[in-house]
């Protein structure tokens, strides 16, 4: 009987494993995209942006039972891809571009936890606290919408993601807040590591893209940024600058019109396209 029982249970193991592989599918490719609200979507979707290639999916951040989608759960890709009631993101033309080129057995996933108006320290592991107490009354709805920690609700959704898919790529747009901060890129570089070492990620492997404020042409208030962001492949080899030169701004100054996130947002995706050897 000993031996019967062994050969069964070794089946059981086989099976077992067969079935985790199976779950979790490598044709699957997910990103990360996190920043303030340029990333989070200023503006408006439009008609053009309604319809999109169902292999391009997005890890649903919250709640959003207007738009009959549920936390932690897959769905097309349609905007929008933050928050219940946020606007067109890089995002959305980015995992876009990806899916028009990449082979049709490839899937992509996006998930955003975006928080406008914030600093990177909002999204630093061991300190955020002390940022959260000092964010005006109008961000703490938006943070409080992820559990009041949007660095570890970001997390956890990526560890969902992790059991249907791989992750790629992390996609940052975030600056403003922090214009003029030369630390900046070490602070940026912080978020980074943390992010990969809690999700068990190498950097040679999962890079980080990170986009331009508006720029000086079209009247970027906060433009001067850009120099320093520039210097962040310096501080992280992995990183790459995806340029906003000619991506069309909105009045403030401060964030792209619908066109100039899907340019910018297709700027990303080519980036990612060529590092996967597209």
């Amino acid at each position: 009987m000993k031996p019967i029982l062994g050969k069964f249970l070794l089946i059981v193991v086989i099976l077992a494993l067969g079935h985790s592989g199976q779950a979790q599918d490598k044709n699957f490719y997910v990103f990360l995209a996190f920043g303030q609200s340029n990333m989070e979507g200023a503006a408006k979707s439009e008609g053009q942006d309604a319809q999109v290639d169902r292999r391009f999916q997005v890890l649903q951040a919250i709640d959003c039972p207007d738009l009959k989608r549920e936390k932690g759960n897959w769905y097309p890709a349609v905007p929008p891809l933050t928050r219940c009631h946020t606007g067109l993101t890089p995002v959305d033309y980015f995992g876009r571009t990806l899916v028009e080129t990449l082979p049709d057995s490839i899937r992509v996933g996006v998930i955003n936890v975006s928080v406008g108006g914030c600093k990177i320290e909002l999204f630093e592991k061991d300190s955020y606290k002390s940022y959260v107490e000092t964010a005006p009354d109008w961000m703490i709805n938006m943070i409080n919408a992820y559990d009041g920690n949007p660095y570890q609700h970001l997390v956890a959704l990526a560890k969902t993601a992790q059991k249907d898919g791989v992750i790629r790529g992390i996609l940052l747009h975030q600056g403003e807040s922090n214009t003029g901060d030369q630390q900046w890129p070490k602070k940026v570089k912080g978020v980074y590591e943390n992010l990969l070492s809690e999700l068990g990620l190498a950097a040679e492997e999962v890079p980080l893209l990170a986009g331009e404020m508006v720029s000086a042409a079209q009247g970027g208030k906060c433009a001067s940024m850009n120099a320093i962001l520039a210097t962040l492949p310096e501080v992280i080899p992995s990183a790459h600058v995806i340029s906003s030169e000619d991506c069309e701004a909105v009045s403030d100054g401060l964030h792209f019109s619908a066109a100039g996130y899907r340019k910018l947002g297709r700027r990303y995706g080519n980036q990612m396209l060529s590092i996967l050897g597209y």
